[in-house]
Formats: C-alpha cells, sequence, structure tokens
C-alpha cells in the first residue's frame, strides 16, 4: 500500500515540473510568471463582452422569453 501511495507523490511531482519552473521564474520577473494568468484573463473578459453581446441582439429581436416562474408549481 505504501509503494501506491508513494506512486501517486511521484506522479505529482512530475505532473507539477512546469509549476515548480513558473515558481522559480517569479522570483525573477513577475509578468512573465503570470502570464498564464494574463490570457486566461483576457480570455474571460472577451467572452463575458460576446454574451452580453449576444443579450442585446436577442433582446433586441424579442427572442428572450422572461417568464417570471420558474417552475409550472409556482404559477
Amino acid at each position: 500500500m505504501r509503494a501506491f501511495f508513494e506512486g501517486i507523490g511521484y506522479l505529482f511531482e512530475i505532473l507539477f515540473i512546469p509549476l515548480d519552473f513558473i515558481r522559480k521564474l517569479e522570483l525573477d520577473n513577475w509578468w512573465i510568471a503570470n502570464i498564464i494568468t494574463w490570457i486566461f484573463i483576457i480570455i474571460c473578459c472577451a467572452a463575458t463582452w460576446y454574451w452580453i453581446k449576444q443579450l442585446q441582439v436577442f433582446k433586441a429581436n424579442n427572442d428572450d422569453e422572461q417568464d417570471t416562474t420558474a417552475h409550472s408549481f409556482l404559477s
């Protein structure tokens, strides 16, 4: 059983090598170390902007159904 858990530990040591590199890189340059975070923030902002634009399109066409009752038993 001990070998099983040591195997899991070894697997995660291998999988986290890129994160160790980023951790060491942060001491030299914070901006480069956090580039993944910045890319994710930009993607989320673009997706939010697209979603809001689509909501405006549907609202302009009166395609959205705004029913105040969420379930049939509430009516």
